[in-house]
C-alpha cells in the first residue's frame, strides 16, 4: 500500500492524496509534526514533505515525481494521457510548470512571509519574485482559455498540480487570483475526490 507522509494541510502532499482519491487507490497518510522527528529523517534525510513509500523499496520525495509515479505505476488512468495521445505533452508541461515555475517562486516568498525580519519581508527580491509568480498565473489563464481544464476538456494530473500551487499563493500568502483562476479553483474544489482528500489532509 502507498504510504504518504505530509504535514497537516500540506498542499504539496495534498496533490498525492488527491490523486489517490481520484484513482480509487488505497493509501495510508502519515501526518508529521514540524520540525520532523529523527526517525522520519532517517527515511528522508532532507526532512521535507511530502514523501512517498511503496512496495518494492520505492521511497521518493518531490510531489510531481510522486504524481507521475503513481499514475504510471497504478494506471492507465485518464489523468495521464497515453504515450500516443497529443494531449500528453501539455499535461506533462503544465504538471512540471506547477513546481518548476510557480512553486519555485512560492518557496522563497513563504520563507520571507513567515520567517524574514520585518524590514526584509517586502524587499526587492520578494517584489521581483511576486511579479514572476503573477506572470506565471497569467500564463495559466491563457492556457485555460475557454476550456474547463489546463489541458483542455478533461481533468488531468496537470490540474491537480497547478491547482494546489495556486492554493499556496492564495492560502499561505493571502494573495488574490485572477477571476478565471478563482472560478477554476471553485470547479475543482467541488470534485468529490478533492473533498475527500482535503478532509484526510486536514486531520
Amino acid at each position: 500500500m502507498l504510504r504518504i507522509y505530509n504535514f497537516a494541510r500540506g498542499a504539496r502532499g495534498l496533490r498525492v492524496v488527491w490523486l489517490c482519491e481520484e484513482m480509487g487507490l488505497p493509501y495510508q497518510l502519515e501526518t508529521l509534526p514540524f520540525p520532523t522527528p529523527a526517525a522520519y529523517r532517517a527515511l528522508n534525510p532532507l526532512g521535507t514533505v511530502p514523501f512517498l513509500e511503496d512496495e518494492g523499496g520505492v521511497a521518493i520525495n518531490e510531489s510531481i515525481a510522486m504524481l507521475l509515479y503513481v499514475a504510471q505505476r497504478y494506471g492507465p488512468t485518464s489523468l495521464l494521457p497515453a504515450q500516443d495521445d497529443p494531449r500528453l505533452a501539455r499535461v506533462l508541461q503544465m504538471t512540471v510548470f506547477s513546481e518548476a515555475t510557480i512553486g519555485a517562486g512560492l518557496n522563497p516568498l513563504m520563507a520571507a512571509h513567515f520567517a524574514a525580519p520585518e524590514a526584509d519581508k517586502r524587499n526587492w527580491s520578494v517584489r521581483v519574485i511576486e511579479d514572476r509568480v503573477k506572470q506565471a498565473l497569467a500564463y495559466v489563464v491563457g492556457m485555460l482559455g475557454p476550456h474547463p481544464h489546463v489541458a483542455g476538456a478533461d481533468f488531468t494530473l496537470a490540474d491537480i498540480a497547478v491547482s494546489t500551487a495556486m492554493s499556496m499563493w492564495r492560502g499561505a500568502l493571502g494573495q488574490a487570483l485572477p477571476d478565471p483562476l478563482s472560478a477554476y479553483q471553485e470547479r475543482l474544489a467541488a470534485r468529490p475526490a478533492y473533498q475527500r482528500a482535503q478532509a484526510m489532509n486536514s486531520r
